[in-house]
Parts: structure tokens; C-alpha cells; sequence
């Protein structure tokens, strides 16, 4: 295909005190299968605008194709699927919407129903279908995954792998692992291109990160060292100047030869000075800004009782539609369990009626006495005002709240934003810090990692296997299940 190239490029969103992009160049080829990685709010959906001439920019952006952006805009959702794809695609020809279904593994009667009678992974599926007729245009793909349960996940992912080339953002690490082959990652201070899938960029990632923390450790105390030989040569410099001074203001007959020498004294200290503090400048400029992962923090109670939940024969129906049928489990201290299954299954509706918010259920619940429960909601759209005002309603410490929050990358400046102007992502961190600074003998989490970025994830993974909390949660994260769940759920 062709190539896509950047140079120069500076960005900032107005009122923000720090650009998004200062001067970044680099390049990538159309017929790559990249995958564009960074944490929440660096920019990653802001170089799509850009991409796209959305926002205003200095430098260059040099493109020689058609790029369309998914999702795409849709001001009509309640007009059937296939006049939908006439839209967006006027000179389209219908098998080949019919053989994108397919390659999607969706019933080709659904594109006659009007779309926003379809479930969200059916509206991903079916625009993804949509735009990849057309052939010769190159897809931003923006997050794809969020509606998708894994075995969706998996399909699309395979189907991705089966295109010529595109640019997608995703943070979940099988399902980017499966479909690309290049990667470019957004880092604090740079932007790096690789071949590869997500695995070996995260594999050389780390193996950057700990050669260039070993070197930083060598500058930062040869830095110390020159420090504390510039501060010896200054005291020497004080003295010589000091003794320069009391000489030539006596009356001997050697003064004259006395304030020479210590006028050459002086000047050999103040080189020597100087070099140093050069030479400390050189050193503090080699010092790399390395994005590391920190440690989070969990507050976990323990319960006098080793039994927490018992779930006996549950069933449960939405009108005449049956939800749970005959579900039975158990959670016992420091047991992580996953409810697993598809789209519809009824895992919302499971957590819901486990924390007394659903009482239209069949069988028998039983939860240990004077239970705290620590919740993360699906949802993220009541998140509005203050976060100092919500952190306090919530009953948390402000102080740890937000410590937990900046060890998540989530920037100083947003803690005094109204949070209806967050992204879904720190929305979504703002939940998970809440969550993680109540202290809870049980934490109920539905879906967390949805719009979470990949180094956030591990960061939650890493405290979760260190911290060994009592957790329920629904996730379709497989990686994530698959590193911390120690018991499964099926529905």
C-alpha cells in the first residue's frame, strides 16, 4: 500500500498547560496490521483527529490513502442495517457486505432489523463489516472490544488478522496478539515503532525499561560524586579567595606576588568548577524519563467466617425470558472468581442480585453476616462534578484515593476537571481507585478493565495476585481472567 507520515507534529488541546504532541516525527506503512498503544488520555485517540484533520496541528502529516474511522458517526441509529450501509458506503455492492458478515459469523438477516434494536457487539460486528467493503480505504479503529464478549473477541481478532492493514487501538493483550503484526507505542516523552505483536513489544519493553534504569542508576551516582567533588572545589575556591585577600590587604613587600599566585589559584579552581558542573549537566541529560509501574495499593479485611457466599439453585427471568437458570457456587476467603459466558448470559443481572440491587430471582442466597462489600458499576455515565465531592460520599480517604489514581498515570490537572469532561478510561480509574481505597472483606467488580489501558491492567493484576482480596468479578479480558481468577463461574 503506501505509507503515513508525521513530522513535526505538535498538538495541545487548548487551556492544557502540557501539548499532547511536541515535535514527534515518525511513520508506518499502510499494509502494517498496527496496533497503537499508550495509556489512558496520551493521545492515542487524539492522533486519530489528527490523522483524520479533526483538530488544528503544526507540522506535517503526509497520507496518500483514504482513512475511515470506526466507529463511525451515525445520526440515525433507528434506520435498518443494510440502508445504513447505503449510506455510508453509496457505490457498495451488497455480496460484499454479505461476505464480510460471514467472515464475522453474523446472521445476514440481522442487517434487516433496524440497528439500534441490535446489541452492541452485533452494531460492532455488523460496521466493522460495513467498512472493510471498502477496499481501498485504511481503518482507524478505535477500541472495538469494549461490547465484545471473549468469544466475539476472538472472532473479530481473527478477522482483523485477515485484512490487509489498519490501525487500532485496544488494550486487551490476546485479542491485540491475534490480529497485528506492528506496534506503535505513545510514551511519556516518545513514540516508538516496532515490528511484532503486543507480547514482544511488551517483552522489549521491559527489558528497555530495566538496561535503562541500571544506567540511570550508574549516571545518578556519578552525578552524586561530581556533586560532592564541585562542592569540595568550591569550598577550596572560598579558601584560596579568603587567604587571597588577607595577603594583599597587608603591607609585606610580597603581596604582589602573593595576590598573583592566588589570582592563578583561583582561576585554575574556578575552571575546575566549572568543568564539573558541566560535566554534571552532561550527565543529568543522559538521565532517562521511564514510565515504570507502581505498585498499587488494596485494603482487604479479613472475616471471622471462611464461607462468604452461597449461591443455591439460582434462577431468575427477564419477563418471559429466562436469565440464570439453576446457578450454584460458593466464594470462600481469598477466593477470585470469574463469571464467565457470552453476551446476554446474565452475568450483570448474577452481580446485581448478589448485592440485594435485584430481588426478582428464584433460590436461595446466603452471605456471611456484617459483609463490606467494595462494588465497581458497568456503568460510568453518572460519574459528573466534583471528584473531591465524590471521593468523600464514597467514604474514602481523599489521600490514598488520589495516590492510587497518579500511581494509574491519571495527570494532576484532572483533579480539579469536572468529571462529566473524563474519558471513559479515567472514569473507569476513578472507580477502580474508589474501590480499591475501601476497605472490603468482599470486592465485586462488573467488567473493570472496559477503556482500561494495558499497562493499568497489569498494574491491577500484580496487586490482585499480591494482595489475594476475596473478588467476584465479570471481565472478558481473557489474559486477565486467565492471570488472577482462581475459580470460574459459568453461565
Amino acid at each position: 500500500m503506501s505509507e503515513i507520515k508525521i513530522e513535526n507534529l505538535t498538538f495541545s488541546y487548548y487551556g492544557y498547560v502540557k501539548p499532547v504532541f511536541e515535535n514527534v516525527s515518525f511513520s508506518f506503512d499502510t499494509s502494517w496490521k498496527t496496533g497503537l498503544i499508550g495509556r489512558n488520555g496520551i493521545g492515542k485517540s487524539t492522533l486519530f483527529k489528527l490523522l483524520l484533520n479533526q483538530e488544528i496541528y503544526q507540522g506535517k502529516i503526509t497520507k496518500s490513502v483514504d482513512l475511515i474511522k470506526f466507529p463511525p458517526n451515525i445520526s440515525d441509529s433507528s434506520q435498518l442495517g443494510i440502508d445504513l450501509y447505503k449510506k455510508l458506503v453509496p457505490d457498495g455492492e451488497e455480496w460484499k457486505l454479505f461476505r464480510e458478515l460471514n467472515l464475522l459469523n453474523v446472521d445476514e438477516n440481522l442487517i434487516y432489523r433496524e440497528f439500534e434494536t441490535l446489541s452492541k457487539g452485533e452494531q460492532t460486528k455488523i460496521l466493522l463489516a460495513i467498512l472493510f467493503t471498502k477496499e481501498d480505504g485504511f481503518l482507524l479503529i478505535d477500541e472495538p472490544t469494549n461490547h465484545l464478549d471473549m468469544y466475539g473477541r476472538k472472532i473479530v481478532s481473527e478477522y482483523l488478522k485477515s485484512k490487509k492493514g489498519f490501525l487500532l487501538i485496544s488494550h486487551d493483550r490476546d485479542f491485540l496478539d491475534g490480529c497485528i503484526n506492528h506496534v506503535i507505542s505513545i510514551n511519556r516523552n516518545s513514540i516508538d515503532v516496532q515490528s511484532g505483536n503486543f507480547t514482544s513489544w511488551y517483552e522489549n519493553k521491559v527489558m528497555k525499561d530495566q538496561f535503562e534504569i541500571s544506567q540511570n542508576e550508574k549516571l545518578k551516582k556519578d552525578i552524586k560524586r561530581l556533586k560532592e567533588a564541585a562542592r569540595q572545589t568550591k569550598i577550596w575556591s572560598d579558601k584560596v579567595e579568603k587567604t587571597k585577600n588577607e595577603k594583599v590587604s597587608g603591607s609585606k613587600p610580597d603581596k604582589g606576588y602573593i595576590g598573583h599566585q592566588a589570582a592563578k589559584m583561583m582561576k585554575r579552581s574556578k575552571n575546575l568548577e566549572n568543568r564539573q558542573n558541566k560535566a554534571i549537566e552532561e550527565k543529568q541529560s543522559l538521565l532517562k524519563d521511564i514510565e515504570t509501574k507502581e505498585s498499587l495499593l488494596l485494603h482487604s479485611l479479613h472475616h471471622h467466617q471462611n464461607h462468604l457466599i452461597t449461591v443455591d439453585h439460582l434462577s431468575s427471568y427477564y419477563g418471559k425470558n429466562q436469565i440464570l437458570n439453576n446457578v450454584s457456587f460458593e466464594v470462600k476467603q481469598s477466593d477470585i472468581v470469574a463469571i464467565h459466558g457470552g453476551n446476554g448470559s446474565g452475568k450483570s443481572t448474577l452481580i446485581k442480585i448478589l448485592l440485594g440491587l435485584n430481588h426478582e430471582y428464584t433460590g436461595d442466597i446466603k452471605l456471611a453476616s456484617n459483609l463490606k462489600i467494595s462494588y465497581i458499576p458497568q456503568d460510568t455515565s453518572d460519574l459528573t462534578g466534583s471528584l473531591n465531592e465524590y471521593i468523600n460520599i464514597q467514604n474514602v480517604d481523599e489521600t490514598l484515593c488520589k495516590t492510587i489514581l497518579r500511581k494509574l498515570d491519571f495527570a494532576r490537572e484532572l483533579f480539579e476537571m469536572d468529571m462529566e469532561n473524563y474519558s471513559d478510561g479515567q472514569k473507569k480509574k476513578v472507580l477502580i481507585a474508589v474501590s480499591l481505597s475501601k476497605p472490603a472483606h468482599l470486592f465485586v467488580w462488573d467488567e473493570p478493565m472496559n477503556y482500561i489501558d494495558v499497562m493499568s491492567r497489569i498494574q491491577i493484576e500484580e496487586i490482585i495476585k499480591e494482595a489475594k482480596p476475596t473478588l467476584i468479578f465479570v471481565e472478558h479480558d481473557k489474559r486477565f481472567v486467565e492471570s488472577i481468577a482462581n475459580k470460574i463461574v459459568h453461565l
